[in-house]
């Protein structure tokens, strides 16, 4: 779990601070002053530099209300029609109202199975998710018994992975030998995340490739577009896959928005500095065509996502494995322009 989900401690100033005079600095406030404050708030800076914590602003959940509502008013209006359909066609005919009464059972049968799938799959991302957390704060609070139930919610997330079965044997042989936090953890990732990170890299260096490869040879600027959209959806589905989920519609959106969040806080769709200044310091311009370093850009985008979407479907951090960087997913890409064309 973050530290942003926890209660922070905050030094809150007294109502009465002490007096002090010109070039006297008034001493820091007492152990007693120090209190748990729950978050949500907003937090003030106060003019000696102490966060005080106030009341969290109101915000009425005005957008809630009014999809919840049209969300009503369509089922209702739903209801009604399939209701008097049904009414209308046992008035025509009995069979005919037979007929339809089997085929909503059937579309009612087929929505729960729908509605369980995608439940199932937000219940595994959210089973990934709590992992993940609880090995950020096992290897903060260096809390051992905190990181040897990482290692078994790891096992049992890839309980049914014949391929790593290896792995799931040699990190039961441990068992509880005293280890330190962060060696059990680095172990488990060495065991079970390791192969399952060179199939995230080899899928998103495949993406990248195609990516690259339609856009530099595709006529349209639409189908530049669709392609990358599509690769890019394919591409989250294929690492979630990797890594254990399984999401659906409503699991995919949530993936989907985590990984564009990731990208945000990592810098956004633009590639690394080094890259940049490799790709221009290639003289693209005057070397190899427009719509070919568009397809090695739009290709490098698609590495980026892929790698923001590695960290977010990814059950723990990277510990003792090293994070895969741009230039070992899509470095390929590049080789085509560093050959320089014959004048």
């Amino acid at each position: 779990m973050s530290s942003t989900n926890r209660p922070r401690a905050f030094r809150i100033p007294s109502a009465t601070p002490p007096e002090a005079g010109d070039g006297v600095v008034p001493p820091p406030a007492p152990p007693s002053q120090v209190r748990i404050v729950e978050e949500p708030f907003e937090i003030v800076e106060a003019a000696d530099g102490v966060a005080v914590p106030v009341a969290p602003k109101s915000r009425a959940p005005w957008l809630s209300l009014l999809l919840v509502a049209l969300g009503g008013l369509v089922s209702l209006g739903v209801g009604l029609s399939v209701e008097r359909l049904i009414s209308d066609l046992f008035s025509a005919a009995p069979w005919l109202g037979a007929v339809a009464l089997v085929l909503l059972a059937i579309a009612a049968v087929a929505f729960l199975a729908i509605l369980a799938r995608e439940l199932s799959g937000i219940w595994r991302e959210r089973q990934i998710e709590r992992v993940r957390a609880k090995a950020v704060e096992a290897i903060a609070t260096r809390d051992h018994s905190s990181a040897q139930g990482v290692v078994r919610d790891l096992t049992a997330l890839y309980a049914d992975r014949a391929a790593l079965s290896g792995g799931r044997a040699r990190l039961d042989t441990l068992g509880d030998a005293i280890l330190d936090v962060d060696d059990r953890i680095g172990l488990a990732e060495h065991e079970l995340l390791a192969p399952l990170d060179r199939q995230a890299r080899n899928a998103i260096a495949s993406a990248a490739k195609q990516v690259s490869a339609v856009t530099a040879l595709s006529p349209r600027a639409i189908v530049d577009v669709a392609f990358v959209v599509f690769a890019a959806v394919r591409l989250l589905r294929r690492i979630a896959t990797i890594y254990g989920g399984r999401p659906g519609f409503l699991g995919f959106l949530r993936l989907a928005r985590s990984a564009f969040a990731h990208l945000t806080v990592t810098g956004g769709m633009a590639v690394g500095e080094s890259m940049i200044q490799q790709v221009l310091g290639l003289g693209i311009a005057a070397r190899v065509s427009a719509k070919l370093g568009e397809g090695v850009l739009n290709g490098l985008m698609t590495a980026r996502f892929g790698l923001a979407a590695m960290a977010v479907c990814r059950p723990l951090p990277f510990v003792r494995e090293a994070p895969p960087r741009l230039t070992d997913v899509a470095g390929e890409l590049l080789k085509p322009l560093e050959a320089d064309p014959k004048a």
